[in-house]
């Protein structure tokens, strides 16, 4: 057998959301699938800084993150570009116009920027660790990056937000939008890019609906038991749950665990 790019999700796929660690049998298939000459590389929406403790406590050594514009081969970044900026402005301007609460991401770490705190006042504190400064002097028209986005807006209310579109955006809470680099086939284009490898040999492993841009042909695409339905039907297969082995059971019934 030849060699394959394997491309796992974090969150639902490689991870019991009932405890947010690694499923055991998941884990162990990595490390079959490493000692039979594939390539393995988590590819995730997360942000570097966010993603890199899971990489390294997992014995990653290739990944794409930032929602595919991050781009780490043995253990190197080589690669984290931010969104585009025109497009990251007018949207703030957008939501900022309209009275609705906006924080920035101006470096990759958990620190956010605001020139008031009325994200906070509207939607609430972010679901993950975050470090706020409030800087009513902030400039936004002057900042040379932007990494990510959190408006405090419902997706009722998305149509107030006409340029919502032109940028990669997902609901995971209902109270605010994550404005996002939403690019995880590119990433793996790229990956393959700089290691001479083929689309035909990349197997995508997923199981939410932020996975569909990868779950497309030619990879071979597998979509957990537990994942979202519609992603399902845009599968090669369907594994079982993950916290049922379906990493493990899959890659076994494949062979790609034989040398």
């Amino acid at each position: 057998m030849g060699r394959k790019y394997f491309f796992f999700d974090i969150d639902g796929t490689l991870t019991d959301r009932a405890n947010n660690q690694i499923v055991p049998s998941a884990k162990e298939a990595l490390r079959k699938l490493r000692e039979a000459g594939h390539f393995v590389a988590i590819d995730t929406g997360r942000a570097y800084y966010k993603a890199k403790p899971f990489f390294e406590e997992n014995g990653f050594d290739n990944m794409v993150c930032n929602g595919g514009k991050g781009i780490v081969i043995n253990g190197e970044l080589v690669e984290n570009s931010p969104l585009v900026l025109e497009d990251a402005k007018q949207l703030y301007h957008e939501a900022a116009d309209r009275g609705i609460g906006v924080i920035l991401s101006l470096e990759d770490s958990l620190k956010v920027w605001a020139v008031n705190d009325l994200f906070r006042e509207q939607a609430g504190e972010r679901k993950e660790p975050t470090e706020y400064i409030i800087d009513p002097t902030l400039d936004v028209d002057s900042v040379p990056v932007i990494y990510k986005m959190y408006i405090a807006v419902s997706q009722e209310r998305a149509g107030e937000l006409p340029s919502l579109d032109k940028l990669g955006h997902m609901w995971y809470e209902k109270e605010y939008v994550h404005i996002q680099q939403d690019d995880k086939r590119g990433g793996i284009l790229r990956m393959l890019e700089l290691l001479g490898g083929r689309e035909e040999d990349v197997v995508v492993f997923g199981d939410d609906m932020n996975d569909v841009d990868m779950f497309t042909p030619p990879f071979y695409r597998v979509a957990m038991g537990n994942g979202n339905p519609e992603l399902m039907k845009l599968a090669d297969e369907v594994a079982p749950a993950n916290t049922d082995d379906g990493i493990y059971r899959v890659c076994e019934a494949h062979g790609w665990f034989e040398k």
